[in-house]
């Protein structure tokens, strides 16, 4: 594969794990409160709702234009397994299991772009960041 490939195939990549994240975290801030009560409907406190909206946020935007990307994809792919068994682990609802089974393989997205890094065409490798590939 060229590198020119590579590169293009790691931006989209980025692009498409990115977006879910933003538009998931962006929307949420039209009704903080009812967001609030589902992260409590979890067993977890309410008030975590502000941190994870702007762990979608920020996390995606940092994955979208490849800033701090191996670690941004892996707090997002930890995000997309603790959010799925804690919401969406429920054996006898199948829709439920098709979202639980569908954070996990968001989550090997994640896993691969924290192993290989963003590209040449990030915000990293314009940082002069040594890490922001395996191969380049």
């Amino acid at each position: 594969m060229t590198h020119t490939l590579q590169n293009a195939g790691l931006l989209v990549a980025r692009i498409l794990l990115s977006a879910m994240f933003i538009l998931a975290g962006i929307g949420k801030l039209g009704d903080v409160q009812g967001f609030a009560g589902y992260v409590a409907s979890g067993g977890l406190p309410g008030f975590l709702a502000w941190p994870v909206i702007v762990l979608e946020i920020l996390g995606g935007l940092a994955l979208l234009v490849g800033f701090q990307t191996r670690l941004a994809a892996l707090g997002l792919g930890l995000f997309s397994v603790a959010t799925g068994v804690l919401y969406h682990f429920v054996p006898a609802d199948q829709m439920q299991m098709t979202i639980f089974m569908k954070n996990l393989a968001l989550a090997g997205g994640y896993l691969a772009l924290a192993l290989v890094g963003a590209g040449q065409w990030s915000a990293d490798a314009a940082l002069g960041r040594k890490s922001a590939t395996a191969t380049a």
